[in-house]
Parts: C-alpha cells; sequence; structure tokens
C-alpha cells in the first residue's frame, strides 16, 4: 500500500515529467521549424505565413532572438486571454463547451475542497480507528488516517459525513442546473446566429420500403410531394460507394509512393529508384519505381472513372436512404420531428448532420442489419469489459505489495529495496493502467462503425459513452474490488465470512492513495504531454524530410487532428466520479484533481485556439450526456457512502442518505425535460423568424444550387456535370406542382392527381 513516502516520491516524478514538457514545449514553440506543428490552426484559416526568417541559413530554424526565451511562459496568459464569445467564432460551439466541463470541475470541487479540509479532514485525522484495528491483519498506511476508514465504528462523528453529503449534492447540482441552462441558450444563440448551412434545411431519411413499379429516386420524390407538396425542394440519393472509395484510398497511396520515389530521384539524378516486387519490398524482380508507380496511379485513375461511370448510370447501387431538402428551415423542422407514415418503422426522419460530418460509409448499411449489429457490439463490449478484469488485478497487484508480502513471505527480498518500493507503488500502477487503455478508445471507436452511426459526432459520442461504462466498471469498480482482495488479502484469509463486509468497508476508502497516482501520472503528466505534441511533430518532420515538394504539401504535411471527444471527455467523467465518491470518504483526493482540472484548462484552451480544427460542429450536442454522467456519479458516491455507513454500524445516520439518490434522481428528470429539447428538437419558432429573416435580406437566394450537392459523396458527386438539367430544375421548381407523376396503381388515388390517373378517366 503506497505510504505519503510513496506518494511523495509519484508527485516528484510526475512534478518533474510536466515540468519537463511544459518546458520544453515552451522551447520548441518559438522555434521557426516548429510552426506548424504547434500553431497549425492559423495556418488553415490562412492567418499565418511560414515564421522562417530570412537571414542566415540558422535562423531559418532556430530563433535567435534570446529575449523570446525569456519569455518562453507566455503562452499561458496569452490562452486565457482570448473572451468566450470570440472563442466561439474562431473554434466553434463544440471547442468552447468542452472546455466549460474543466470550468465545471473547478466550479463543483474547489469549494468542496475548502469544506472538506476545514471540517471533514480534521474529524477524520483526530480519531483512532485504524489503530485499533491494528490485530485484525488490515493493512494502512499514515495517510488512511485522513480518511473515514479512521473513524471507530458507531462514532457520532458520521453526522459530519452525513451533512458533507447534502451539502456536495446541493452544491453540485446548483452547479449542474445553472451551466445546463447557460449552454442550452448559447446553443439556441449559436443556432440563431448561425451562417446557413445545408443542415438546417435537410433531413436525413432511412429505410424507405422498396416498391417493384418505381425505383427508390422515384419514390423518394414521390412521397415527399404529395406530403410536403409546399416545403418540399430536393433529394439527394445514397450511393453504394465503397469500391470507388477503396479505390480512391489506393490511388492516394500509390501517388504518395510515387512522390517518395520522385523526391528521392531529384536528390540524385544519376540514380533511378529501384522497388523490389517480392514480399515486404526486399525480395523478387526489381523495376523502375517511378514507372510502376506512375503506371499504377494510371490505371487507378481509369478504374475510378469507370467506376464513377457505372454509379451515375445504374440504379443497383442506390440503398434505401436519401437526404432530402426543403424550400425552409421549418418545413425540414416538421419533417424531421414528425411520423410520416402509419408504419413507425418506415420513412424515418431525422436532422441530416453537417456534410463534413456525415460517415458515408454507414449509410449503405441496410436499416434492419443494425439491431443485429448493435446486438452484436453489445455482446463482444460485455467480453471486452470481463476480460480487462486481467490486467485491472496485474495493476492492483504492483499497488498493495504490503498485502502481497504477507500472503507470499518469499517474494518480500525481492521488493522491500525502499526506492524501488516507493516508485513501485506510487508511480508503476498508474503508467501501467495508463498503458493498458491506451488502445482502448479505437477498438471502442470501430466498434460503434460496425454499429452503423451514421455521423462522426455520433460515433464519437457512442464510443465516449462505452468508454465511460468501461471506466467505471474497470477502472473504479474493478480497482476498488481487485486492489482491496490483494490489499487485504491475508485479512481476508484468516477471517470468518461475516467479517469480509466490514473489511471491505475499511479498505475502500484506502484506495484513494491508487488513484492519486493515476490523477498523477494521467493528469498532471499525461495533460503536460499533451500540449507537447511529441508524436505529431515528429510525423511532420520525417514528412517534411520526404514527402515535402510544395508549400501545399507542407500545408498536408501535418493533420492537427481533433479535441477527441471520445477519448477526452470519458476521462474527465472519472475525475468527476473520483472527486464526488472520495470528496466525503478520502479527501485527500481533491487537491490533486483541482491541479489537474486548472491545468487542463489552461493547455485545452491553447490547444483549441492553435492546434486543434474541429472536423464537425453539432452546437455542444453532446452536454446532456455531461450532465447525465456527472449526475450518475453523484449518485454512485451517495449508494456507496450509504454502503460504507452501513458496514461502520452508523445506524441513525445512514437511513437520511437514501433521501439524496431520490432527490438527486428528481432534479436529473426536471432538468431533462426543461433543458434537453434545446439540444434535441429544433423549435419552429426560432425555424420561422431565421426563415423570415434569410428572405428579407435574400429574396433571390437560389436555395436549390446551394443544396445541390452538399450531401453527395465526397468521392462522387452525383449531377455534377450539366448545366441543362440545373436548368431543367430550376424551370420545374418554379412551376406549380400540379400533377404528381407515379407509376404505381396504389398511389392513383392521392390528393393530388397523378398523370396516370388522369390518363385513365377518359
Amino acid at each position: 500500500m503506497a505510504t505519503i513516502n510513496d506518494i511523495g516520491v509519484a508527485a516528484a516524478i510526475n512534478i518533474v515529467t510536466a515540468f519537463a514538457f511544459l518546458l520544453a514545449f515552451a522551447i520548441f514553440r518559438i522555434q521557426p521549424v516548429n510552426d506548424r506543428v504547434y500553431f497549425p490552426k492559423w495556418y488553415l484559416k490562412g492567418l499565418r505565413s511560414s515564421s522562417i526568417q530570412t537571414g542566415g541559413f540558422g535562423s531559418k530554424f532556430i530563433n535567435l532572438d534570446f529575449r523570446s526565451y525569456i519569455r518562453f511562459l507566455n503562452w499561458m496568459p496569452e490562452a486565457l486571454k482570448m473572451p468566450e464569445p470570440e472563442l466561439v467564432d474562431h473554434a466553434g460551439l463544440d471547442s468552447v463547451v468542452y472546455l466549460r466541463i474543466y470550468l465545471l470541475g473547478l466550479k463543483i470541487f474547489f469549494p468542496i475542497a475548502c469544506v472538506a479540509f476545514t471540517t471533514m479532514v480534521p474529524v477524520n485525522w483526530t480519531n483512532k480507528g485504524l489503530d485499533r484495528l491494528r490485530h485484525s491483519n488490515i493493512s494502512f498506511s499514515d495517510i488512511d488516517k485522513l480518511s473515514l476508514s479512521n473513524i471507530p465504528n458507531g462514532s457520532p462523528r458520521f453526522w459530519m459525513h452525513l451533512c458533507a453529503a447534502y451539502a456536495i449534492t446541493f452544491w453540485t447540482c446548483f452547479i449542474l442546473k445553472r451551466e445546463y441552462q447557460n449552454i442550452a441558450l448559447m446553443r439556441l444563440q449559436f443556432l440563431a446566429n448561425d451562417q446557413r448551412r445545408p443542415n438546417q434545411f435537410t433531413v436525413l431519411v432511412r429505410n424507405i420500403p422498396t416498391d417493384p413499379h418505381e425505383s427508390i429516386c422515384e419514390l423518394v420524390e414521390h412521397f415527399f410531394k404529395v406530403n410536403h407538396p409546399d416545403h418540399y425542394l430536393t433529394f439527394q440519393a445514397v450511393h453504394d460507394a465503397t469500391k470507388l472509395s477503396e479505390l480512391v484510398l489506393t490511388r492516394k497511396q500509390m501517388q504518395n509512393l510515387l512522390d517518395y520515389n520522385i523526391n528521392k530521384h531529384m536528390r540524385n539524378l544519376n540514380n533511378r529508384p529501384v522497388i523490389k516486387m517480392g514480399f515486404l519490398g526486399c525480395f523478387g524482380e526489381e523495376v523502375d519505381g517511378i514507372k510502376y508507380y506512375t503506371s499504377a496511379v494510371e490505371g487507378l485513375t481509369r478504374e475510378i472513372s469507370e467506376e464513377k461511370q457505372r454509379l451515375r448510370t445504374g440504379t443497383k447501387s442506390i440503398v434505401p436512404a436519401a437526404f432530402v431538402s426543403f424550400k425552409s428551415r421549418w418545413g425540414a423542422a416538421v419533417c424531421a420531428q414528425t411520423q410520416q407514415t402509419r408504419n413507425p418503422t418506415e420513412w424515418l426522419t431525422e436532422w441530416a448532420a453537417e456534410p463534413r460530418d456525415i460517415y458515408y460509409d454507414n449509410l449503405a448499411l441496410p436499416y434492419v442489419d443494425l439491431k443485429i449489429r448493435r446486438l452484436i457490439v453489445g455482446v463482444a463490449y460485455f467480453f471486452l469489459t470481463f476480460f480487462f478484469m486481467i490486467p485491472i488485478a496485474f495493476v492492483q497487484s504492483l499497488a498493495n505489495i504490503e498485502g502481497i508480502e504477507k500472503a507470499f513471505p518469499f517474494l518480500k527480498p525481492l521488493i522491500e529495496v525502499k526506492l524501488l518500493k516507493s516508485i513501485i507503488q506510487g508511480f508503476l500502477p498508474g503508467i501501467a493502467l495508463k498503458i493498458f487503455l491506451l488502445f482502448l478508445p479505437r477498438i471502442l471507436m470501430e466498434m460503434s462503425k460496425f454499429e452503423g452511426f451514421v455521423s462522426t459526432s455520433s460515433l464519437e459520442r457512442r464510443a465516449a459513452s462505452r468508454f465511460y461504462m468501461f471506466q467505471f466498471i474497470n477502472v473504479f469498480l474493478g480497482s476498488i474490488v481487485t486492489g482491496t482482495a490483494f490489499q487485504q488479502l491475508n485479512s481476508f484469509l484468516n477471517q470468518s465470512a461475516n467479517d469480509i463486509p466490514k473489511t471491505i468497508g475499511v479498505s475502500i476508502p484506502m484506495k484513494a492513495t491508487f488513484f492519486i497516482t493515476y490523477i498523477m501520472v494521467d493528469g498532471w503528466a499525461g495533460v503536460a504531454g499533451e500540449i507537447l505534441r511529441l508524436k505529431p511533430l515528429i510525423i511532420y518532420h520525417l514528412k517534411n524530410s520526404f514527402l515535402v515538394r510544395t508549400e501545399k504539401d507542407r500545408e498536408e504535411a501535418t493533420d492537427p487532428g481533433t479535441i477527441g471527444f471520445n477519448t477526452g471527455e470519458p476521462q474527465i467523467q472519472l475525475y468527476f466520479l473520483l472527486g464526488l465518491v472520495y470528496a466525503t470518504v478520502s479527501p485527500i483526493l481533491l487537491p490533486f484533481i483541482l491541479v489537474f482540472f486548472g491545468l487542463a484548462y489552461v493547455v485545452y484552451r491553447h490547444q483549441v485556439i492553435n492546434v486543434y480544427n474541429q472536423k464537425y460542429e453539432s452546437a455542444g450536442k453532446f452536454w446532456p450526456d455531461v450532465h447525465r454522467r456527472v449526475v450518475t456519479a453523484l449518485i454512485v458516491s451517495q449508494l456507496l457512502l450509504m454502503g460504507l455507513l452501513s458496514t461502520k454500524h452508523a445506524s441513525k445516520s445512514t437511513p437520511l442518505l437514501l433521501v439524496l439518490p431520490l432527490l438527486t434522481i428528481g432534479f436529473h428528470i426536471h432538468c431533462k425535460c426543461r433543458y434537453q429539447p434545446a439540444f434535441v428538437t429544433y423549435p419552429l419558432q426560432e425555424a420561422m423568424i431565421k426563415d423570415t429573416l434569410e428572405r428579407t435580406r435574400e429574396p433571390n437566394l437560389n436555395l436549390r444550387a446551394f443544396l445541390r450537392d452538399a450531401y453527395a459523396h465526397p468521392e462522387f458527386r452525383v449531377g455534377e456535370s450539366s448545366d441543362q438539367e440545373m436548368d431543367l430544375e430550376k424551370a420545374r421548381s418554379d412551376k406549380s406542382p400540379d400533377l404528381v407523376a407515379t407509376k404505381r396503381g396504389s398511389w392513383r388515388n392521392t390528393s393530388l392527381p397523378s398523370k396516370h390517373s388522369y390518363t385513365n378517366s377518359f
């Protein structure tokens, strides 16, 4: 079990590591050669040019202005200087709302920490409960005397923890409600002031029923002309372009290899690059690299043209889904938020995401398959969560050496070296857990893609939800259960089964030391490593050395990426969970969490301003998930405190805790009914106001041209060729839709007469 000395060693290691990362970043960021790595967002916006100085050879790569090294920490006030409205315009509402999660943590935990250290810590420290348990073979350290475990069973001092639980609940709910209200207003204001976008007029229609008489395109056009005659404008069919995407990706890879060989030849004009055609390019016949890859690119270009022509002329590639656009936001809102037919499983409509947010690979999936896919993923996720308990148990074995020494005395000489023991218990468990979690987000993202979500934002929200549940079950509950088993292994082996719950109740607060080490590794050194961007720095310079020929190539050499909601938000939620659970149980953990929230807010604000370039804008649509998870953490903290007090025989104060979960659930239901609709639906009043203003300001707006190819597949723009077709559509749109053509006999009695019914009447 980690002692105060072990925590001190871990803190020293992580503080030195974090300071080294921050110092390296402060030096690297002012070097001209690294400018595109640490300020890529400004280059993408066209607001920053190359900072390479025109001087000697050295000044092109190294900053020779020594005064800038004196001001190496000025990035911190610069990151806090930009006001929030300007930050919304610069980075988008999603980024601003994400940053407010860190502010939410500071608002909640700073007052809680002040109250805890002035009330509960003195109450815990001045008891002798753990000293009386030495004869019970229960392992503990001096730092555990600051926790609830140090209070003897049945003590009246538990009333202090009961009052603290009520105070924490009311304060947390107050902050959550105020933040939910503010962000809901920010979202509505952002949507009202937002510039015109295709997704404001477009609805995604799925599960379109098949018909033997009409193609999907004819069916969609007829359905919406009949049921939305005054507002329907046009539609974009969805093609299964999987093969085309594969061809384009392969051509891009071949083009990169061709560029590499050309660059290699330009460095030495006397030697032509040669490649081997055998296994991994190590064996086989030698051929000219430039000629080979040039031929491959030309062949793939022909295949891509043929595939585009096949998709353009054929109908087999069209899937039962479509993007339907309307003449007004009001018409789109009505369609997206209502049921279209008697059968609730057909003609399913939802708001279309931004074109850049659409994940086109999943649009071709049959709607019927989605339930089966989600069932398969659910089973796979269960086994992934279950088997991950094995590495969690290994991590906890590192964190509880004393318990293992008592059960297996022959290992004691190997791990009793003082410095080695401090490093193993204070630093190694946190870094080991961090390594085990390294590849998990990618696995969960692939699971979300397999489930069939059709937008990047929904993929990230789904992956974030699974990552949070995984961390709750494995990192939190798993660490507590397995850690308690290792920690009190000797006690379990030498006591009756009736005393085991009592031992668990004493030892759970002691797990705060393990979570402290994890917070320092992940939340201190990890956040400092985030701003250093060591991996993107190395990748950029490798590409810049071997693949870059032009300024455009240099712009594409580094991808700043996004803020990573699917990985960042669940990690933040773990800190909310730990803070709320241990606020009344072991408050010593709170200062470490406050340092994380403060440092992370400054670091990620800098990254949002200078680095990350969001691939989509959902206007803070993920905030209900954030709110729900914080409320869940609050309820879990109340239930765990209730269980702990019951094991401590606090029979008079424990029943009063039953009210808190009920009050918290009622609070959540109130917030869900009051504020969540702003994140799910678009008010018709807001839509009408925005439409009216737009018609007044731009009476001659050609909305059909604006929406024409907005939702076409990025590798295949359907109908992008002929101006005659566009003029024909314009003429058809200006004409009143008196007749709605159909080939279906069952629709010849629709409210709008069709040509077929008119002909048959003679």
